[in-house]
């Protein structure tokens, strides 16, 4: 499928995932470990574990799609049932370009294609609020942290 900002968003095969977890991982080291504890950056890492994704996915328990300039991913969304976002992270070189809201809407049509929900969460990092409330997001609770990760509970209501 390809975005009105030239961008393509497709599922992601087995075959991505090197590739797609690379990008995840660089973005969050960069971006959010330094405000994470030394446990809360184990929890993410051993999250996105090549093994641990795909046996999520094996059983539909995660869904996973790419945003690609030509062929490279430069955007990642996962989301799980029933509506919630897992993970959100674009390269750095393409962040405030509507990559990450084409994701976003790429999820929603996925749900509203299934009937399923009109409401999506997050657990939102603190430095991704400000970006999940340009997409519609609002706060339904104060910043908390398990297992190390830091995380603002954020929903979205749509039609």
């Amino acid at each position: 499928m390809e975005s009105k900002n030239g961008y393509s968003i497709r599922k992601l095969e087995s075959s991505d995932l090197p590739e797609a977890l690379h990008l995840v991982w660089q973005t969050f080291q960069e971006f959010e470990a330094p405000d994470y504890s030394a446990e809360g950056v184990k929890e993410f890492h051993d999250f996105i574990a090549s093994d641990s994704i795909k046996n999520l996915l094996s059983k539909s328990e995660l869904f996973i799609w790419g945003a690609f300039d030509h062929e490279k991913i430069i955007g990642v969304i996962a989301s799980r049932p029933p509506c919630h976002i897992t993970l959100l992270f674009v390269d750095k070189n393409y962040h405030r370009k509507g990559v990450a809201r084409t994701l976003h809407n790429t999820i929603i049509d996925h749900y509203k294609m299934k009937s399923e929900h009109l409401e999506m969460t997050v657990n939102s990092s603190p430095y991704a609020v400000e970006a999940y409330r340009r997409l519609g997001f609002t706060e339904t609770n104060t910043e908390q942290v398990v297992n190390g990760i830091r995380f603002i509970p954020m929903k979205h209501i749509f039609r």
